[in-house]
């Protein structure tokens, strides 16, 4: 790490640190002087544990951290950090507000400058307190809720989606499409739950199987203990499969690129040898008696900062002299649908993403439905619709770095076309 941005994430770390510690003296100064020391004992001994797992979450190898124990502990103390740093944020945000108030009320109580001071010095000791309790009650409940979300990543969740199709030929009228996405099988630690996953997906009885990404966090070999597993996926139009951005390997170092490009084919052999097509900017025509509809299926290509190795434009080649109606459309991160897709190719109906997980953290219920990672993608979850075309993006079958999932549970999507 440059010079540079370690100074800056110290600098980031120290300031949140002493917000934390600022809160919790605040808070305790009316405790039992025992107590007071215990509690701040307590409060170092679990941030040494948070700088710990800290450096082991940016190391993190698989190879190395195979423990579900230590997996979950890394996570829980990465959970106490996400919890002080919004006690900073809001202890900051109170600062900022104390002393905006004290400067405007200065300004303008010149005449009665000691009796204003006074009164506001009490205010703000009062003040300071309850900030300080509000942020550690929010802090507390956002690391209880990523603590809760850990037992929560293999309770998957089937999604029944209806999509219109207009276009569709009768003989493909009601056909069943099960998706799943972003398995990052280097993230699993219990083969029988994942395999209770796959067991899901065949209980739908699903006409096709569409995979979109990320089935790797980084390297070929996460999928080998799982390879039986998901070879179970069977349907009779067949299991179809595209790259994610994580499948390239292009977020970890490599001995030399031929070792980066050996890993790749690697994947692409273990895809095969589940019984999984994939497509690399191609198309296949799917047929039902003498009716055909085509999917298509690109590499990646996101439009916020991500590679784009995805070629629609040969993806689609030949597909305008075929006389096939309807297009399904697989590219595992859903910013290509307005980037992209809708504005060039109309004429794909439907089009299925995944490459968010609902950042794994979020509240859907009815009438609300939020996550923090709809401030960087429009489109993150579910069906949307513009004009005829149509966006699925899935939540994601599994997980990554934050070993859990709050609120946002792991997906299994089941489309019928009507």
């Amino acid at each position: 790490m440059p010079m540079r941005q370690l100074i800056f994430l110290l600098t980031i770390i120290l300031v949140i640190e002493y917000y934390s510690f600022i809160a919790l003296k605040t808070v305790i100064r009316n405790l039992n002087h025992n107590l007071q020391i215990s509690l701040i004992v307590g409060y170092v001994l679990l941030t040494l544990g948070v700088v710990a797992s800290i450096y082991s979450f940016f190391h993190w190898r698989s190879d190395v951290w195979s423990s579900a124990a230590i997996k979950l502990t890394v996570n829980f103390f990465v959970g106490v950090f996400l919890g002080k740093l919004l006690v900073s944020i809001i202890m900051l945000i109170g600062d900022i507000f104390v002393l905006g108030r004290l400067i405007v009320n200065y300004l303008f109580a010149l005449v009665s400058v000691k009796s204003e001071l006074s009164e506001q010095g009490r205010n703000l000791i009062s003040r300071s307190r309850f900030i300080s309790q509000t942020a550690l009650v929010l802090g507390g409940l956002l690391i209880s809720a990523l603590a809760y979300g850990m037992t929560n990543r293999y309770r998957y969740k089937l999604h029944w989606v209806q999509v219109p199709a207009e276009k569709l030929p009768d003989e493909f009228r009601g056909i069943r499409i099960a998706q799943i996405s972003d398995i990052h099988s280097g993230s699993f630690d219990d083969l029988e739950a994942v395999s209770a996953g796959v067991d899901a997906v065949m209980r739908e009885k699903p006409d096709l199987i569409l995979v979109t990404g990320d089935l790797v966090n980084n390297r070929s070999e996460e999928i080998s203990p799982y390879l039986e597993v998901f070879k179970r996926l069977t349907a009779p139009l067949g299991v179809y499969s595209v790259l994610g951005n994580h499948d390239y390997g292009d977020y970890v170092e490599w001995l030399s690129p031929d070792e980066k490009r050996r890993n790749l084919e690697q994947l692409k052999k273990h895809q095969a040898a589940m019984g999984w097509r994939l497509l690399l900017n191609e198309h296949v025509l799917l047929r039902r008696n003498q009716a055909q509809i085509a999917l298509i299926g690109v590499e990646n290509w996101g439009a916020r900062g991500f590679t784009k190795y995805g070629d629609l434009r040969k993806a689609t080649a030949g597909l305008e002299d075929s006389g096939v109606a309807f297009k399904i459309l697989m590219s595992h991160d859903p910013s290509h649908w307005d980037a992209e897709v809708r504005q060039a190719f109309p004429d794909i109906a439907l089009t299925l993403s995944g490459h968010t997980h609902g950042m794994q953290f979020g509240i859907e219920m009815p009438g609300l439905k939020w996550s923090p990672v709809q401030y960087l993608y429009k489109q993150w979850a579910g069906l949307y619709q513009e004009g005829s075309q149509y966006l699925y993006v899935n939540r994601g079958f599994g997980f990554i770095g934050y070993q859990g999932r709050f609120g946002i549970l792991p997906e299994i999507t089941v489309i019928d076309l009507v």
